[in-house]
């Protein structure tokens, strides 16, 4: 593996992992937002849920980064995370656009990297997997 990867692996990681745990923990002030960027995340803090559910998202992605086991499915579970992170801050608090291009950027060069991953996912005719009368996988 390339030092390019090791190091774009392990800098995502921190972010989230770190982020996320902010979350929780709140260790690190946030900025004042713009007006439309704070209702957005008042609505978001309102469900009662969806802070805890990204931020939870975050860590473990986060974890799985910095550990280097199933980078894949953190990639995965992060870019949804990102794609939001990026039209947020284009769109309403554009004070922050730069680190959401940067995380646009480590994502994708890490999602190229690990290309042979998405192989199955991205394959146009996938089929489900036969299975036996008692629900197992059949084998060949």
């Amino acid at each position: 593996m390339s030092k390019a990867t090791t190091g774009a692996r392990i800098l995502l990681g921190l972010v989230f992992f770190v982020f996320g745990l902010n979350g929780f923990l709140g260790f690190m002030p946030q900025p004042p937002q713009p007006p439309e960027a704070g209702a957005f995340l008042g609505a978001l803090a309102a469900t009662g849920y969806m802070f805890p559910l990204i931020k939870g998202t975050e860590v473990l992605a986060g974890a799985l980064l910095l550990g280097n086991a199933f980078v894949p499915l953190a990639l995965l579970l992060l870019a949804p995370v990102v794609v939001n992170i990026a039209a947020f801050h284009l769109l309403l608090a554009p004070g922050g656009a730069a680190m959401a291009v940067a995380l646009v950027a480590l994502l994708g060069f890490l999602a190229w990297r690990y290309r042979g991953a998405w192989r199955g996912v991205l394959a146009r005719d996938a089929r489900p997997e036969p299975v036996t009368a008692a629900g197992r996988p059949a084998t060949a």
